[in-house]
């Protein structure tokens, strides 16, 4: 071994690296499974970016829905043979009114309640003739905590057919759909991650097998495992970045899409629609800042992967 030989091949044995430039990367940079590997990553990373946003505009929306329901009771008289139905809405009123913890009381006239009932049973219906309930809408005030159990004891003693609900089950159903929503949400985007990461594995071993020949030459030279797997693992991260920022990218703009569309319906039924359902189009800086973050945690554990899977294939190839 000549003095110029040896001396290359103490540098490679110090560094574990070779100490020469390349020309061209190990792993090619334009290739048809490259292409085909970022256009995978921007997918998974658009659904998981629209799945994140939707769970955030769920969860928003059942948050808002349970306060405001929190905040209110319902009282409801029947009417009963006997017994004059305005005044006893009057007397429910007053009774309200007096308990502690009360901010707001709005009795329901019989046309306003004939109203109510108009979605389901149609306009121009007579309802003189059926028992229909008459309607109190309490709401709570701020910080208050009003004995409910009190309240409707006293109801039950003075008014006959009188029935008070603090929609407690309904708030409990609402909680449950959103912890639903949550956790479906969830179990989609480990869905999408491990598609990544079998989509990334699949690449990284068609690369290797590609390259197999530049591998072996490497390691007649002295490369270490390390050397060749650092140089796929920036390939990869490359590509997930590459990937993620398209994906995530596409999300933001049809949020934000939505959200500029939103505003322009201003007044119009759909946006009151949208708004009854969703409370909020937009899902504020903290969800985008959410989809850039899993655009970013893409990228990683695409080299994650890659490294991972390299060091366990050239493995078997020595």
């Amino acid at each position: 071994m000549s003095t110029t030989d040896a001396t290359m091949q103490q540098k490679l044995d110090a560094q574990g690296a070779l100490p020469v430039r390349f020309n061209t990367p190990i792993v090619p940079q334009a290739t048809i499974s490259g292409r085909a590997l970022v256009a995978v990553i921007a997918i998974m990373t658009f659904l998981a970016s629209l799945t994140t946003g939707a769970v955030m505009l769920v969860r928003a929306a059942a948050s808002e829905w349970q306060a405001d329901v929190a905040r209110e009771i319902t009282i409801q008289i029947r009417p009963v043979a006997g017994h004059d139905i305005d005044m006893e809405v009057t007397k429910a009123t007053i009774i309200t009114r007096a308990s502690p913890g009360i901010a707001e009381v709005r009795p329901y006239s019989k046309e306003e309640t004939t109203h109510l009932l108009e979605p389901w049973l149609g306009s121009g219906l007579q309802l003189d003739d059926l028992p229909v309930p008459r309607l109190i809408v309490a709401r709570i005030a701020p910080g208050g905590a009003p004995d409910l159990a009190q309240l409707r004891q006293t109801l039950a003693e003075q008014i006959p057919g009188v029935t008070l609900d603090d929609h407690r089950s309904f708030v409990e159903r609402m909680r449950a759909m959103s912890g639903a929503v949550v956790a479906l949400g969830i179990g989609v985007l480990l869905l999408v991650l491990a598609a990544t990461v079998l989509s990334v594995v699949f690449a990284t071993r068609a690369a290797i097998a590609t390259n197999r020949p530049v591998i072996e030459v490497l390691h007649l030279i002295g490369a270490k495992d390390s050397f060749i797997a650092r140089h796929f693992q920036q390939h990869f991260l490359q590509l997930g970045l590459r990937g993620g920022l398209i994906g995530g990218g596409s999300a933001i703009a049809l949020f934000a899409l939505a959200e500029l569309a939103s505003s322009w319906l201003t007044g119009a039924a759909a946006r009151e629609q949208f708004a009854a359902l969703f409370v909020s189009s937009s899902i504020g800086m903290p969800g985008y800042l959410a989809m850039l973050a899993q655009a970013g945690v893409t990228a990683c554990v695409t080299a994650a992967t890659s490294r991972y899977t390299v060091k366990r294939t050239i493995a078997t190839i020595h």
